[in-house]
């Protein structure tokens, strides 16, 4: 069977981490965080279960099958979210939050950023990352 007029296919790998923050806008006032943020702002922070799903996407490959070996979207996954942000208050201990807000929004894009810095040399790409900071609120994030 000839597959080369085949489209892209998608591959998705979840994980879960848990991790502190706090939502403050260095450039707002306490006052005006507290009305954007409320309890959210809470000076020591609070945390959170996160649920983050990564799709990557592309031809899989004649012979193996696969868009890419699942096993390294997990090694990168690890890398880029578990050894980075797991057990971690965001604002203080990752660089990126101590001047971005650690918004659901802006975890997506960290994550984004830092899985496709580790993707480099994967004939697959990365098309999307989602983050569950609850089971009401998500942000997807496709670059």
């Amino acid at each position: 069977m000839d597959d080369s007029n085949e489209g892209p296919v998608y591959v998705s790998r979840k994980l879960c981490f848990s991790a502190g923050h706090r939502l403050h806008a260095k450039e707002l006032s306490d006052e005006e965080n507290k009305e954007i943020f409320g309890k959210c702002n809470h000076v020591h922070g609070h945390g959170h279960n996160y649920k983050v799903k990564v799709t990557v996407c592309g031809k899989k490959d004649q012979i193996t099958g696969m868009v890419m070996n699942v096993v390294d979207l997990k090694d990168y996954m690890v890398k880029a979210i578990m050894d980075v942000m797991d057990h971690k208050f965001l604002d203080k201990d990752v660089d990126y939050f101590k001047t971005t807000p650690s918004t659901v929004e802006n975890i997506a894009v960290f994550i984004w950023n830092q899985i496709v810095a580790l993707m480099k040399n994967e004939n697959a790409s990365l098309y999307e990352v989602k983050v569950c900071e609850t089971d009401n609120i998500s942000a997807v994030y496709r670059g």
